[in-house]
């Protein structure tokens, strides 16, 4: 075993020591998946109380409730003071929330009352939040951790930009020539968001 002498008392260390604090890095993986249970129990939560009334929304209607969020948050972090007493980070929550059910009401569209039931919205919640998992770990393979070099408020501009295209596709009722789509950008701002919610959680 390799032995250091520490230059201020003059006693070996293992260097094994070592080897085990440096080992102790962060898992992304892990802190996603447990941002990502955060959410689903805050999800299931509001269903327990409302029910699946997002279902009524059309995909419009959350795209501007995802910019309502992504504005709040860039306002706060710019004014660094909140007078209603809830900070970023439930807002970054909010996001990954409205973005899955974005996903959902993409593929299902939308109704005049609610259809589903608890089980059934959970279902398809973690189907979608498990796909993004998916496309995270893909990205973040192919871009080394590139997130965690990044500014928190960077993640806010990235999702701010998101979902400005997302309305630009709107408007163009899907009509696009080179863009992923809409679902693309939602998965992108749910990741962004997680991301955003792991660097305020360590904080």
């Amino acid at each position: 075993m390799n032995i250091w002498i520490c230059e201020i008392c003059c006693l070996p260390l293992q260097r094994n020591i070592f080897k085990t604090m440096s080992n102790k890095t962060p898992n992304t993986e892990e802190e996603f998946k447990e941002v990502m249970s955060e959410c689903r129990s805050l999800f299931a939560s509001k269903l327990h109380d409302y029910g699946a009334s997002w279902r009524i929304m059309r995909p419009s209607s959350l795209t501007d409730q995802l910019l309502i969020k992504a504005k709040r948050i860039r306002s706060l972090e710019i004014k660094k003071e909140s007078l209603v007493g809830e900070g970023i980070r439930p807002e970054f929550i909010a996001l990954v929330n409205y973005g899955i059910v974005g996903l959902i009401q993409l593929e299902c569209g939308y109704v005049d009352k609610t259809d589903i039931t608890t089980s059934e919205a959970l279902t398809l919640y973690d189907r979608y939040a498990s796909e993004t998992l998916e496309l995270m770990l893909r990205k973040n393979h192919d871009y080394d951790e590139a997130w965690r070099s990044m500014r928190v408020s960077s993640y806010t501009d990235f999702i701010l930009t998101k979902i400005q295209r997302v309305k630009e596709i709107e408007d163009l009722d899907g009509n696009t020539l080179v863009s992923e789509g809409i679902g693309s950008n939602y998965q992108d701002i749910i990741n962004y968001a997680v991301f955003g919610a792991i660097k305020l959680k360590e904080k």
